[in-house]
């Protein structure tokens, strides 16, 4: 029995993942699933910032994340809900504890990126950003502390960030500000809700090869801008290309499970070095 636990650290447990239709979302369902979770899954599935360089996930996207995790041998529910949406993400979580009785991991990791110099991105611009990133995480929040409170199970919720989370870069000051203001919600949060056993961590990945991190809109950025490219140092190990989201979801599985039972209110880097070099 003991090697079947070590495959399946989360047996039994549910998690929640925001912007689960493709790239990093549906790698963190995967692994979840693999490692013995079930998950309830919510994305927008279409346009959710007019400013971006790469196009929304679809319904299908979010289908396709489905028919992997059943492939796993796990359940799923998924939704299409937008992370904006707090009523939505609300009801959602509610239909959760009805079917499945309890929630103990929470991934907040829907987000969206674009470029633009702070005084020439337009209110619009800016707005859409944090509202997703930022507001977006706390109406997660809101919607599943509530009822993992209740379940008295302890849990796990980690916070997407960004290594632009820890470090400023040129050409997304405002992608920026919603990711250290995320930072922050985990911190906080952290403390807050420690007499009850959840731990909240927050990740902070470099480039990672998803549709968001492959907009071609940044070079354009950087061909117009050649000195804010000092800001984007390749890391202290060889990168050869964007990383892969897997390798993102192996930290939110420790951090999702028992073995990082120490660990609260942290960021923890998925950057090969980039944020100290």
């Amino acid at each position: 029995m003991s090697g079947m636990a070590e495959d399946t650290p989360l047996a039994g447990k549910v998690a929640y993942v925001t912007g689960a239709a493709r790239g990093q979302g549906r790698s963190h369902c995967i692994r979840l699933a693999r490692a013995g979770a079930d998950i309830v899954a919510i994305d927008a599935c279409g346009p959710v910032a007019e400013h971006n360089g790469y196009p929304p996930a679809s319904p299908e996207d979010l289908a396709e994340t489905v028919s992997l995790v059943e492939g796993e041998g796990r359940k799923i529910r998924a939704e299409e809900v937008d992370v904006r949406d707090l009523e939505g993400q609300q009801r959602v979580v509610a239909d959760t504890i009805e079917q499945f009785g309890r929630l103990d991991i929470v991934v907040a990791n829907a987000g969206v990126l674009n470029w633009g110099r702070l005084w020439e991105i337009s209110a619009q611009q800016f707005q859409e950003v944090v509202d997703t990133n930022l507001t977006g995480v706390w109406n997660t929040i809101k919607a599943v502390v509530p009822a993992m409170i209740e379940a008295g199970n302890g849990g796990s919720i980690i916070n997407i960030s960004s290594a632009a989370g820890i470090k400023a870069v040129p050409g997304c000051g405002h992608y920026c500000a919603s990711k250290f203001g995320v930072v922050a919600l985990t911190n906080s949060l952290a403390v807050e809700l420690g007499e009850f056993g959840i731990r909240v961590n927050s990740v902070h990945p470099y480039g990672t090869d998803t549709p968001m991190g492959n907009d071609a809109s940044m070079w354009q950025m950087f061909a117009d801008h050649q000195n804010f490219i000092h800001s984007f140092s390749p890391g202290a190990l060889p990168t050869d290309s964007l990383a892969a989201p897997d390798l993102v979801s192996d930290i939110v599985l420790w951090l999702a499970s028992d073995a990082s039972s120490l660990v609260t209110a942290a960021q923890i880097p998925a950057d090969k070095g980039y944020l100290k070099v």
